[in-house]
């Protein structure tokens, strides 16, 4: 197992109301899963990718990464667990316009001070089918194209496990198709792979399913 959460519970300050993010969720998610998380915006879909994510701390619950307690780790060691473990990739691809795609690819590794960064940045590149497009900048790559080199920026740590965040929304529906095709390839590789989505034809490619209202999952299916 490389995710087990217990209780979790998140809430934020809105004036003089409190907002419940998260209510008591519970979750597990095994090595090499496919896993879909669905619900309205407000459902608490992306608090719980960013508690997931180790980018935020739930209030109260524990939460346990491929065997280790961070649910009360600091900034630092949080930070250390997402650059080596975690791999992220957003809907709005998250690229620096003036770099080229294999500079984009190689930054994680050089914030990092990893050795051959160019290297290992060309070879993810060609995992995605885009090695014949490392030099060319966001704006001359087309929004699939762009999503790619994001996905290659997010395997370029070898990390265990991929947080997509609607990584289809920007992108009309062939080329969403074959972006989730190369997911479904990644996790057939042995990448755990989850996915936050509002388009139930991505979820139903996922061999795990969660759905979630009012801060809770409300549904959950195991294929």
């Amino acid at each position: 197992m490389i995710i087990e959460a217990q209780g979790l519970v998140k809430q934020y300050r809105m004036g003089s109301t409190t907002v419940v993010a998260l209510d008591g969720v519970d979750l597990t998610v095994e090595q090499g899963e496919m896993l879909a998380v669905t619900g309205a915006s407000g459902s608490g879909k992306s608090t719980l990718m960013h508690i997931l994510g180790c980018l935020d701390h739930a209030d109260s619950g524990r939460y346990v990464l491929a065997g280790e307690d961070v649910s009360r780790l600091d900034g630092n060691r949080l930070a250390e667990i997402r650059n080596r473990r975690i791999g992220f990739i957003f809907q709005t691809f998250n690229l620096l316009p003036r770099l080229d795609a294999l500079e984009n690819v190689e930054l994680p590794l050089l914030y990092a001070g990893f050795p051959h960064a160019k290297q290992r940045a060309r070879e993810a590149l060609d995992t995605v089918g885009l090695g014949d497009r490392a030099h060319h900048r966001p704006s001359e790559l087309s929004g699939g194209q762009r999503q790619r080199v994001a996905i290659a920026r997010s395997l370029i740590t070898d990390p265990a496990i991929l947080l997509a965040d609607e990584p289809t929304g920007n992108l009309d529906t062939r080329t969403g198709e074959e972006i989730l095709s190369l997911f479904v390839s990644l996790n057939a590789a042995g990448r755990t792979i989850i996915i936050v989505t509002h388009e139930h034809d991505i979820a139903a490619r996922c061999q795990h399913q969660v759905a979630m209202r009012d801060g809770r999952i409300v549904s959950e299916t195991r294929g």
